[in-house]
């Protein structure tokens, strides 16, 4: 084939083959399996040697999708219970797509004043419905790992200055170690932020009064008083394994008291602000300095994209500022890559836009609802079978057990249940992981995609009873 730009005429159908594809992957996701029983074996096609004449757009989209079709996990479908990971609105898919054909440069005003613009409208449109103070300001990222690092590379910069350094142009050389004070309930990617502000993973304190990591307050209000210097706290609004919150209000009260950094880590727990039945769990949020979260959770837009929030914005300026001194000719404005770790910047505006545009607050409401009631009526379905032990309250969307057969000893069902979780993933009908929790192996299915029903919720239960069937009577 020649020069792509001597085949524009392959545009349309590319875009029409594209089209039909997504129609045909989309229409059957309700249904499809998570995995297909020949999915690794389908990725194989796509490999071999790099070919020196190309087939063309038609057909080496056609190739894409005909392996897709078998090879796709359907994440985003309604029975994907793993990893907490949501799907896309039809607003969002939609817009994603727009994304794509506009391939705005989100690096500045200069570069897309459409995506600056909308950067601007999509993080306060979400300030406002999370109802969170008007002097945040907000940033979109690639997911909430990024978002802690950005939240938190500010929080590097408070405390540095703290000791009187401009830490982003000194760097930590000579700085003493500082004080991260978190509970049990800390995500594994705020510590990795931790770690790659080079504050050291090893300085994270975790304060805990129980096995499941639960905060211990006294023992926080301990640590502040004895620290050498200033602190951060890490709050967390969500934990993944059960959904349970710090208390954040608490922890709000001792940051001011101690004129302490907080921040919050609520990949996915900022949304129980939206339900006036969960909204307390939230208590005290408002008050950060800083806060994280995922798009790609409960909000349901297209992978990547994530949030979050300071309330001092001049920080993330002097964190990522690329030194040019410019601010954008429309009301003085900072372009927004001057404000984030990332320079390349996909416009992520406009699907989170878009999804808010469509659906709005009482929209955003009612699904969060509807989750929270599909997560109580799995846990009640798997109480009442008498084969699986609920092994924490369900405050949120997720809900933590295990199997426990009558006729199996206590020490044999982490080796049972391991295994039935790996049977569950390899049957592929439903997806649901497994973790480590209070010592034991677990289940965790977390409930946010937008397509979820009870019936969905209720094949989890059969499979998992099916499967735990086929094992004992091996």
């Amino acid at each position: 084939m020649a020069d792509p730009g001597g085949l524009r005429d392959e545009l349309t159908e590319a875009l029409d083959a594209a089209t039909r594809s997504a129609h045909r992957y989309l229409g059957g996701l309700d249904r499809s399996p998570v995995v297909g029983a020949d999915a690794v074996a389908a990725l194989d096609r796509l490999a071999g040697p790099l070919p020196g004449t190309g087939d063309g757009a038609v057909a080496a989209l056609r190739e894409l999708a005909e392996v897709g079709d078998a090879a796709a996990t359907r994440s985003g479908g309604p029975r994907f219970f793993h990893f907490v990971a949501g799907g896309a609105t039809p607003a969002a898919l939609g817009a994603d797509w727009l994304t794509s054909t506009y391939d705005q440069v989100a690096f500045s005003w200069v570069s897309s004043a459409m995506g600056a613009r909308l950067d601007q409208v999509a993080t306060a449109w979400l300030r406002e419905l999370f109802e969170l103070p008007d002097a945040y300001h907000g940033f979109l990222v690639s997911g909430a790992t990024m978002a802690n690092f950005t939240g938190l590379a500010a929080a590097r910069n408070w405390w540095a200055e703290q000791l009187g350094v401009d830490v982003e142009h000194h760097g930590l050389a000579g700085l003493p170690a500082p004080s991260i004070f978190t509970s049990g309930y800390v995500h594994p990617s705020a510590v990795q932020a931790v770690g790659m502000l080079g504050f050291g993973r090893g300085n994270v304190r975790r304060l805990v009064r129980d096995a499941t990591g639960r905060l211990d307050l006294d023992g926080l209000a301990a640590a502040l008083h004895a620290a050498d210097g200033p602190a951060i706290l890490i709050a967390n609004a969500g934990e993944a394994n059960t959904g349970a919150f710090d208390p954040i209000a608490e922890m709000a009260e001792l940051a001011q008291r101690h004129r302490a950094w907080l921040h919050v880590e609520g990949a996915f727990g900022l949304f129980a602000r939206l339900s006036p039945a969960t909204r307390r769990l939230t208590d005290g949020i408002d008050r950060a300095d800083s806060l994280a979260c995922d798009a790609h959770k409960w909000l349901n837009v297209p992978y990547d994209c994530g949030f979050g929030f300071v309330r001092d914005p001049s920080r993330l300026a002097s964190a990522f500022t690329l030194g040019t001194g410019a601010a954008s000719a429309r009301g003085g404005f900072p372009d927004p890559a001057e404000l984030v770790p990332e320079n390349s910047r996909r416009a992520r505006s406009l699907a989170v836009w878009a999804t808010l545009r469509a659906y709005g607050r009482d929209g955003y409401r009612a699904m969060v609802e509807r989750h929270l009631g599909l997560a109580r009526h799995l846990a009640t379905r798997l109480a009442a079978t008498g084969d699986f032990e609920l092994l924490a309250q369900v405050p949120l969307n997720i809900v933590c057990f295990r199997a426990r057969p009558a006729d199996v000893p206590e020490d044999g069902l982490d080796a049972l249940n391991a295994a039935l979780g790996e049977d569950l993933l390899r049957d592929g009908r439903v997806y649901a992981g497994t973790t480590v929790y209070r010592g034991v192996v677990a289940f965790r299915p977390a409930i946010v995609n937008w397509r979820s029903t009870e019936a969905d919720v209720d094949l989890l239960v059969e499979v998992l009873r099916e499967l735990l069937a086929q094992r004992l009577s091996a």
